[in-house]
């Protein structure tokens, strides 16, 4: 793709969000905002005047009756649909702010998340998600009224109301917002005059990302972290107006709101749809959308479905497919490299890059060619035969699925961020997409690497290309801070405003991050989820037959763990239960024993206890010989994770293998 195909974008944005949505329903009032399905399945689209005709009926009802006031925080309990966005801009609107999570979210999150920002109110997708909350009543003292997305009986709503919570139904509230203006056009002026009191530094949102582990870290943005991405993300992606883009993943994710602003900022639709393939394959053929967001798992699964699908087709055609897509795979690669697109780490790598690869790239074009005819296109079709870029955030994306896209010239573009930097660090764009990185760094954040030794920072001075180390970053996108955590947040951010990533990598010559590791804990899975391995490997350990127990699951699609039993606990339930002992490794490997440790987690590791579905123990091993001190363990007894994941490899790559 040239640049030339570049649209013209004005770099100079709104100070907040809901100026943004007003902007954009000004000077581009008819073009589509967003695409929702009907019951009958057909998409229906609303233009950005609609919408923001919502946005301010809505915001008139949350001031003038429910009495929302500016600094107020109020929960925002759903999946993706389209009143998602109207409630967010009708809330910042205000001066307030929203606190989002998804319908898999367990009670004992949201309840804690309520209670812990102080919410007075909340919306709630479904009469299931209030009932969480209701659930332990006493833990959400703060919460006063609850507005519905979807209609409950009559009866549900007396049976809440008893309970001192106010209900209201949101399309109702709509419609006395659109009477109320009716009546008073100047209520109008009142609401867009709170959206030009709101500075581009007050909270946008509170995003809490540890759900499970105790500590309350409300990651606050601001408006300013949102925009000042806005303000560049044009220059990765030639989006022009009235494009369509697929919106599947948790849009409280801070990776897909930060897009949904990107999209409204370049004056685009969003179509809602779900993460589930059929769905997306048949949505795909009536939105024919042009760009998405997705988590690595995604195209995982859809690189999976696709082979099982021709495999189907008996042996001749997936012979022919699995051929072309080999020869799709190793053209891409040396194409690749005789047209740079590949991470340097010094100016004279180009030269070697291209002689690597010219022979092959000849040798091949003419089969890549053949294959586009009778392989390539026709899968690209399946996609709806418009897509021009999908984006790849939350996890690292597998080189095996990503040069699968690349064979049938799918473009896919990775990127890389964390919640506390709203979020987007680094993005490939489409005129340089480069496996084997997540992307140049965005103009509007300064990044370096640092010197580290076992996860502690050495020295601040900043590493040269090519030299592994501890990434930091700073800009307009770093958050305001952990909400009523001072302490959390200065043990991340320094004084001179560097976040602390967690995260080791590599600067390239050309300023693009290369992730070589973790330093801290948190395991992001392939569908982007962010767990917390302590708590997990805490409750497991509270097990009397469990010694020591380590989480895995880094850039997979499930959670792990190798686990140390103590051994005299097994041997006398083997005696017990009459399980011949004899020899002890032997006796780890039994089905009984096998039996025993899957209780002993799935007992403890479940929703019951307040942990999400993501988080369960799919798979385990026993190992027969304690930690010791100098290998798995540190002179505190801590686990030495990094020293565990070299030990045990070959275990932990069976472990994740799909045989």
């Amino acid at each position: 793709m040239k640049r030339k195909n570049l649209p013209v974008f004005d770099n100079t944005l709104p100070k907040n969000l809901p100026l943004l949505f007003q902007s954009r329903a000004k000077i581009c009032a008819n073009i589509p905002s967003q695409s929702e399905k009907n019951s009958q399945g057909d998409f229906i689209s609303y233009t950005y005047r609609q919408v923001y005709k919502s946005i301010l009926e809505l915001s008139v009802v949350l001031k003038e009756t429910i009495g929302v006031v500016r600094g107020d925080k109020i929960a925002l309990i759903s999946d993706n649909r389209r009143e998602w966005l109207i409630t967010d801009m009708a809330v910042m609107s205000l001066g307030a702010a929203d606190v989002p999570r998804g319908c898999d979210s367990t009670g004992k999150e949201i309840r804690f998340i309520i209670s812990f920002a102080q919410c007075t109110g909340g919306f709630f997708e479904n009469k299931k998600q209030l009932l969480k909350v209701l659930e332990v009543q006493e833990e959400v003292p703060s919460l006063r009224w609850a507005v519905l997305f979807d209609n409950p009986e009559d009866e549900f709503i007396a049976f809440v109301e008893e309970k001192g919570i106010k209900v209201y139904l949101f399309d109702r509230l709509l419609v006395q917002g659109k009477t109320k203006i009716e009546a008073d056009p100047h209520l109008k002026a009142v609401i867009e005059n709170e959206m030009q009191m709101t500075d581009g530094d007050e909270i946008a949102t509170y995003i809490f990302t540890s759900g499970t582990t105790g500590v309350p870290k409300g990651v606050m943005l601001s408006h300013r972290n949102f925009i000042t991405q806005l303000e560049v993300f044009h220059n990765l992606i030639p989006v022009e107006e009235g494009d369509v883009w697929l919106s599947v993943l948790p849009v409280w994710h801070s990776f897909e709101r930060a897009v949904t602003y990107v999209i409204i900022a370049l004056k685009s639709c969003i179509a809602y749809s779900k993460p589930v393939a059929s769905v997306m394959l048949s949505d795909f053929g009536k939105v024919h959308p042009k760009w998405m967001c997705g988590v690595p798992r995604l195209w995982e699964s859809l690189a999976v479905g696709i082979n099982r699908s021709v495999k189907k087709k008996g042996a001749l055609k997936y012979g022919v497919f699995r051929f072309f897509i080999d020869v799709g795979k190793k053209y891409s690669w040396a194409k690749d490299h005789v047209t740079g697109k590949v991470c340097r780490y010094s100016k004279a790598d180009s030269f070697f890059y291209f002689l690597y690869g010219i022979l092959p790239f000849i040798f091949l074009f003419p089969f890549s060619a053949i294959g586009e005819r009778v392989v390539y296109r026709k899968i690209r079709e399946k996609f709806g035969g418009s897509f021009q870029a999908v984006l790849s955030g939350g996890g690292s994306l597998q080189k095996e699925t990503e040069y699968f896209f690349k064979a049938i010239r799918f473009t896919l573009l990775e990127g890389y961020g964390l919640t506390e930097t709203a979020p987007i660090l680094s993005m490939r764009s489409v005129w340089e997409n480069r496996p084997g990185c997540v992307g140049k760094v965005l103009p509007c954040v300064e990044v370096k690497v640092v010197k580290e030794k076992n996860g502690k920072i050495i020295s601040k001075a900043p590493l040269p290309p090519g030299k592994r180390g501890m990434i930091l970053a700073r800009g307009d996108q770093v958050m305001r801070g952990y909400y009523n955590r001072p302490d959390l947040t200065r043990e991340i951010i320094d004084d001179d405003g560097w976040i602390n990533t967690g995260d080791l990598g590599i600067l390239t010559y050309d300023n693009e991050i290369k992730i070589t590791g973790r330093a801290k804990d948190t395991i992001v899975l392939l569908g982007g989820e962010n767990v917390e391995p302590v708590l997990i490997e805490k409750t497991i350990k509270e097990s009397s037959f469990v010694e020591t127990a380590v989480v895995l699951g880094q850039d997979k699609k499930y959670l792990a763990a190798l686990i140390v039993p103590y051994a005299d606990a097994v041997e006398n339930y083997a005696r017990e239960n009459g399980i011949t002992i004899g020899d002890y490794d032997a006796l780890l490997e039994t089905p009984e024993i096998i039996s025993l440790f899957r209780e002993e987690i799935d007992s403890r590791i479940n929703t019951a206890g307040g942990f999400r579905t993501c988080e369960r123990i799919y798979k385990f091993l026993l190992l027969s010989r304690s930690f010791t001190i100098g290998e798995e363990l540190s002179a505190k007894q801590e686990l030495v994770r990094y020293k565990i994941n070299q030990k045990y490899k070959k275990e932990i790559e069976g472990l994740f293998s799909e045989k």
